[in-house]
C-alpha cells in the first residue's frame, strides 16, 4: 500500500510542478511577446504551488528523505533508539493530526462556508487551504507504517531514519 500512496503521490507532486512550470512559461510568453499578459496564469501557480509544497513534503517524509536532526537517534542502539524514534513519530504523527488535519479542516470549512472564492479563477478559497488536512493525514498514514518498522524489524535497531553507513536501498523496500 505503500508503494502505491509513493507512486501516486510523487506522479501528482510531478505533474502539478509540470502545470505549474508551464503556467509561468504561458505567463512569461504572453506578457512579453503577446503583449497581453494571461490574467489567471500567476493565480493557478500560486494555488499550485500549496498544493506542490505541502503534498511534496508529505511524500518527502514518507522517503524518510526530510529535514531531520538525527544525531541522538543514530548515536543511539538498541531498545533507547527504538524509545526515542517512537516519541519522535508519535509527536509527528500528534501535530499532523492535530494542527494539519483538525486545524486544516477546520480552516477550510470555515473557508468555505463563508463563500470567499479566488479573485481570477472564481474557486472556493477551501480549495486553496485542502492540501493542508490532505497531506496531515498522509503523513499520519506514513507514521504508522514508521511506527511498525520500528517495532516489528528488530534489524532496524529502531530506526525509521537513513543511516549513512547504510545503502539507500535497504530503505526503499516495502
Amino acid at each position: 500500500m505503500k508503494r502505491t500512496l509513493d507512486y501516486v503521490l510523487g506522479s501528482a507532486v510531478f505533474l502539478i510542478l509540470v502545470i505549474i512550470v508551464a503556467s509561468v512559461m504561458w505567463q512569461v510568453l504572453s506578457r512579453y511577446v503577446l503583449g497581453t499578459p494571461s490574467t489567471s496564469t500567476s493565480e493557478i501557480a500560486r494555488l499550485l504551488f500549496m498544493w506542490l509544497a505541502l503534498l511534496g513534503g508529505a511524500y518527502t517524509f514518507g522517503q524518510a528523505r526530510h529535514l531531520a536532526i538525527d544525531i541522538l537517534p543514530l548515536a543511539l542502539n538498541g531498545r533507547s533508539r527504538q524509545l526515542l524514534n517512537t516519541l519522535i513519530l508519535l509527536i509527528v504523527a500528534g501535530f499532523a493530526f492535530f494542527v494539519m488535519v483538525w486545524g486544516g479542516w477546520q480552516m477550510v470549512s470555515r473557508t468555505l462556508a463563508s463563500g470567499q472564492i479566488t479573485p481570477t479563477l472564481r474557486l472556493p478559497m477551501g480549495y486553496v487551504y485542502g492540501p493542508i488536512p490532505v497531506s496531515g493525514l498522509i503523513i499520519i498514514f506514513y507514521c504508522f507504517i514508521f511506527l511498525g518498522r520500528v517495532w516489528l524489524n528488530p534489524k532496524s535497531e529502531g530506526g525509521f531514519t537513513i543511516d549513512p553507513q547504510q545503502a539507500p536501498a535497504s530503505q526503499e523496500r516495502d
